[in-house]
């Protein structure tokens, strides 16, 4: 379960509309939705990164998005905020969060999850089912009607996780470099990767990385030269993807039983911009590897905008009839 803090709020908030927020590194998105699951306004921000610029920074960010909605929808508060965050991936920083949310009066009630429950709702009909989200790095999240939940620090190596783009970029340098001064197997990659950067080797590319002649947030742009290595054909390449598919089914199935859904047909949903974009050896491997592992469960890509399953759980936790969540569904469904 998320975090959520109540505090009377002298009734300043309408009681059945829902402040949804799905805010990750790169952007934030929020929307005011009404208890009948109509829209009433949406706004885009910038990234929220509290390890980055600290908690109270972060939180202004999200603030200039939701003043924006909040004068479009005519409302100065609401009833509940629905908060899917990055970054918010232990209890305890879930809890500082809604605290700092709850600060800032939006709503009566604040509840606080991980971004990647909002791409799990977003994906179903009810909360019920599992969500693999492979971005910049890797995240895995379950969830019942009955409030259970499964779900994994996804702190990096630190916490056992491997995979994402950045965990793939990160392999695929450590591949090349050790091929092209032969203390590994001779791979594409040593030649594919620098070339991405108009550099003629794997040891240029290294120094221009080691000596910020090439900013590191630039690593990410080799996720797509891996994935294109391995259409090719390249052993090595391939073997890395591979290992991301059997890395995504192993906490698919860890959480499917987790919440005893291994034996009974669930929704597997696949997020994030690696996954989203289909590449066909990665898909086709994943699911394989679930038909194996767990023969009941339903893969599924999810496109939809992640704000939508913030805005579902927080209908869900205002108790908000069925047609309430079909109509806001249908609303991002339209744009």
């Amino acid at each position: 379960m998320g975090v959520t803090v109540t505090v009377p709020r002298d009734g300043a908030g309408d009681g059945g509309t829902v402040l949804a927020v799905d805010a990750g590194n790169s952007k934030t998105d929020v929307a005011v939705v009404a208890a009948d699951g109509s829209v009433l306004a949406t706004a885009r921000g910038g990234g929220f990164r509290p390890p980055v610029v600290g908690v109270r920074q972060a939180v202004d960010t999200l603030a200039d998005a939701v003043g924006r909605a909040f004068a479009a929808a005519g409302v100065t508060a609401v009833g509940h905020v629905s908060a899917c965050l990055a970054n918010a991936d232990l209890p305890v920083e879930e809890e500082q969060l809604a605290a700092a949310l709850h600060a800032r009066a939006w709503g009566t009630t604040v509840e606080v999850r991980n971004d990647t429950f909002a791409i799990l709702r977003a994906g179903v009909e009810e909360p019920r089912g599992v969500a693999v989200v492979c971005g910049a790095g890797i995240n895995c999240v379950g969830m019942r009607p009955d409030g259970r939940v499964a779900r994994f620090p996804a702190l990096g190596r630190l916490s056992g996780d491997w995979g994402g783009g950045s965990g793939l970029a990160e392999e695929a340098l450590w591949h090349a470099a050790r091929a092209e001064d032969g203390r590994g197997a001779p791979t594409e990659l040593a030649r594919a990767l620098p070339a991405h950067f108009g550099l003629p080797t794997m040891y240029a590319l290294i120094e221009a990385l080691h000596l910020g002649r090439i900013a590191d947030p630039r690593r990410h742009e080799l996720t797509p030269v891996l994935f294109a290595t391995a259409a090719d054909g390249d052993p090595v390449a391939r073997a890395l993807v591979d290992r991301l598919a059997d890395e995504i089914v192993s906490m698919a199935v860890v959480a499917l039983t987790r919440l005893d859904l291994l034996g009974e047909e669930a929704p597997v949903l696949l997020g994030g911009g690696v996954l989203a974009a289909r590449h066909p050896q990665l898909d086709d491997r994943v699911r394989e590897l679930l038909a194996e592992r767990a023969p009941k469960a339903v893969p599924r890509v999810v496109t939809a905008r992640p704000v939508l399953g913030a805005a579902l759980l927080g209908l869900d936790r205002q108790g908000a009839p069925g047609r309430a969540h079909a109509r806001v569904r249908e609303f991002y469904e339209r744009v």
